[in-house]
């Protein structure tokens, strides 16, 4: 019998080694479809646990997570606090378990704990929460996970003050690097607490389905592949912490091999503009917001003067005021919102990293074979909490 071509990366055949990453990587437009089909399926009892927490004046919202994980958090924070009216953070899953009493001063304020996790069996992903009840008064649990049989998922639920959304199973990446994990995860929760108020979520799949069968893979190997070594990923607001996501996956699937930074568009200027050489490739998120996106322009325009010509890349939905051949344009997101705008965009950070890293020669599913990084993090002792 034939069988379906798997999903990949580009048009190309599935290079050796690299067959999760290519596959988790195309599923994404389909996985969102699905995603909003779950969480629709969910919204009434979704609702009936968040209502009386939403309506509390004084909720502080927390998203956590590890990794790429922390970073769904930091890229919906400004969107869910304007959607949500309440206070929201974003607090890596690894900060809460080493300083936590800094990251919940105020004891007696009704907090909502979101918490990301693809495996759900991170060390940090489970102290956070038990540190969140021991340390909080009233404190609620959201867990968005791509596992039903992790321990988070397994701890909560069935608890009265939890609820457990899981995103599709094929979402669980199995390749080393979170790709739709990460983007299955950040429409849940963009959906779950903004709904309707955060705008561009249901173009997501048609931007990426778009990216995907265009051009953007042969731009992005040929801009791997012209004697670059280094990149700079730098954004503003919910891009900047899709600028960290997508240094963060270069760094994992080459390795280590290539290395990367991230920023924001005015804070590179202060330092880290040191980072620069001559083979360096600079690639920038557009923000859609207007007064926004006069500063990520500002630091285009300043660094396509200073490195060889289209070694500075811009990522964004709208073309105005940017050059055609340096320009990944995201379709039909030009009214998004940031945090939906990353959604589609992140794919162009990915697929950035899964060719760069199999031209440095290393395998994609498993970029550290000897185990010096670990798919599911390793190593962590969790200290006892001092007596309160």
């Amino acid at each position: 019998m034939k069988t379906a071509a798997p999903e990949t990366a580009d048009h190309r055949a599935v290079p050796q080694g690299a067959t999760h990453t290519c596959r988790e990587i195309r599923q994404q437009p389909r996985l969102w479809a699905e995603t909003a089909t779950r969480l629709s399926e969910e919204r009434a009892s979704l609702d009936t646990f968040l209502a009386p927490l939403l309506a509390e004046p004084r909720l502080r919202i927390v998203l956590t997570g590890a990794g790429t994980s922390a970073y769904a958090g930091q890229i919906a924070r400004s969107a869910l606090a304007r959607a949500t009216g309440r206070t929201v953070a974003a607090v890596a899953t690894t900060d809460i378990t080493a300083d936590p009493t800094a990251c919940f001063e105020e004891s007696d304020r009704p907090t909502l704990l979101v918490s990301f996790a693809r495996s759900g069996n991170s060390p940090e992903s489970l102290a956070a929460t038990d540190i969140a009840d021991h340390l909080l008064d009233r404190c609620a649990h959201l867990v968005i996970t791509c596992n039903a049989d992790g321990t988070l998922a397994t701890r909560h639920q069935g608890r009265a003050d939890s609820y457990v959304l899981l995103t599709p199973p094929e979402s669980e990446d199995q390749g080393f690097a979170m790709t739709s994990s990460l983007t299955c995860m950040l429409l849940t929760v963009l959906r779950a607490l903004g709904g309707d108020h955060v705008r561009g979520l249901d173009g997501c799949p048609a931007a990426a389905a778009s990216l995907l069968s265009g051009d953007v893979a042969d731009r992005v190997i040929a801009l791997v592949g012209g004697g670059i070594d280094r990149f700079v990923y730098l954004g503003s607001g919910a891009l900047q912490a899709l600028a960290g996501e997508s240094a963060l996956k270069l760094l994992e699937l080459t390795g280590g091999a290539v290395t990367a930074l991230s920023d924001s568009s005015l804070g590179f200027r202060h330092g880290p503009k040191a980072f620069l050489t001559r083979r360096t490739a600079v690639v920038v998120y557009v923000s859609n917001d207007p007064y926004t996106r006069r500063y990520d322009l500002d630091i285009l325009r300043e660094l396509s003067a200073a490195l060889p010509a289209g070694h500075v890349v811009a990522v964004a939905a709208r073309p105005d005021g940017l050059p055609a051949d340096r320009t990944w344009l995201v379709d039909g997101m030009a009214d998004a919102d940031d945090a939906a705008l990353a959604l589609p965009a992140v794919l162009c950070a990915q697929l950035v990293a899964l060719n760069a890293s199999l031209a440095c020669g290393v395998r994609p599913d498993n970029p550290f074979p000897d185990g010096e990084v670990n798919r599911v993090v390793q190593g962590v002792t969790i200290h006892p909490l001092p007596t309160r």
